[in-house]
């Protein structure tokens, strides 16, 4: 972790941000899957049926169910613990992601009849 702070720079900073178009492109390739790290009080009242649900806090006992030939496009309201889930992900060999603007971003996204934008 201490040599990923020391050589972090800016350019790898806006690297693993991804907007939701992009998102939605790579979900649409089946190149990419969402990683929704809410925990199940907030995935129970409003979840992505097309997402794969780990609480951040299970993320490391659950690392295994996650796919290492797939972008893996870190999820959370916004985006404070989804750039954990990221750097965690990053740290442990997977090609990780965030959603910027998060889950929020995302839904606003696909308001109405930009929702057949996803086509899984």
């Amino acid at each position: 972790m201490e040599n990923l702070l020391r050589n972090l720079n800016m350019e790898d900073v806006l690297k693993i941000r991804f907007s939701p178009d992009k998102a939605i492109e790579l979900l649409n390739k089946d190149e990419a899957i969402l990683l929704d790290i809410r925990y199940p009080f907030e995935t129970e009242k409003w979840g992505m049926k097309f997402s794969i649900e780990i609480p951040l806090n299970e993320l490391p006992d659950r690392v295994e169910e996650l796919p290492k030939d797939k972008v893996i496009i870190c999820a959370c309201p916004q985006d404070f613990r989804s750039n954990i889930a990221c750097q965690f992900l990053n740290l442990h060999g997977f090609h990780a992601k965030v959603l910027v603007g998060g889950l929020l971003a995302l839904t606003d996204r696909l308001k109405g009849m930009a929702a057949k934008d996803l086509t899984l």
